[in-house]
């Protein structure tokens, strides 16, 4: 049994909760795009703040480790990091793809594939695909999706396609057993099953050489205006 704090940056979604016992208590979070840096401590602190409570009382701090954003996977991860250093409490991480499929599962009634999708970019989604008991099997990629796309799964399953990645899919993937619904946004309030459950196990990173699941390389780019 523990009380702890979520944090999920790895999409536009800056969202944080507290949980106890892997219950959701308290959730502040916006849609509004990628502004976490300016976001994500002033929603810790209000959040607390609101509720009376104190950070001391946390017994750990869990953190969305992507795949996603890399720039909102290095701003939740430092200050996941930051809080758990100063607080000298444990740091718990959970993949982001995981928490959406295990929620999908856990609140679809068919049964179904969950298929979470997180944008990528141009035509790439970071994916994975579980089952109805949250197990995962096809293990998390990044794919540039083509009309084949999960083809030896969609024969014999139906697949619900969800997520921030899944709306600029539907053109490619359109085997009749598809479904695109379900939650389209990552959200903290989905990690509390997990991230109590690692908590129980022990399952804590180093907090000190703990980085964020990028996937793939960041590539930064510059404007074609821009002048050297």
């Amino acid at each position: 049994m523990a009380l702890i704090l979520n944090i999920e940056t790895s999409t536009e979604v800056c969202s944080v909760t507290i949980s106890e016992n892997g219950k959701l208590l308290h959730i502040k979070e916006t849609l509004e795009g990628l502004s976490h840096s300016e976001l994500l401590t002033v929603f810790i602190e209000e959040l607390f703040a609101e509720n009376d409570l104190n950070l001391n009382e946390l017994d750990a701090v869990a953190v969305s480790k992507g795949p996603g954003s890399y720039t909102g996977l290095r701003i939740g991860v430092s200050v996941a990091k930051g809080l758990c250093y100063g607080l000298e409490i444990p740091l718990i991480a959970v993949n982001s793809l995981e928490t959406m499929g295990i929620n999908a599962a856990l609140n679809y009634s068919e049964n179904v594939l969950f298929c979470p999708m997180i944008d990528a970019r141009r035509m790439e989604v970071y994916t994975a695909l579980y089952n109805k008991k949250g197990e995962e099997i096809k293990p998390v990629s990044a794919e540039i999706i083509e009309e084949d796309f999960l083809n030896e799964y969609l024969e014999d399953n139906k697949i619900l396609f969800f997520g921030n990645g899944a709306e600029k899919c539907k053109t490619k993937i359109t085997d009749p057993n598809a479904i695109f619904d379900g939650p389209r946004k990552t959200s903290a309030q989905f990690m509390q099953k997990l991230t109590e459950e690692k908590y129980n196990k022990m399952e804590f990173e180093n907090v000190a050489y703990f980085e964020p699941f990028y996937l793939k390389n960041f590539v930064a780019t510059i404007p074609k205006n821009k002048i050297l």
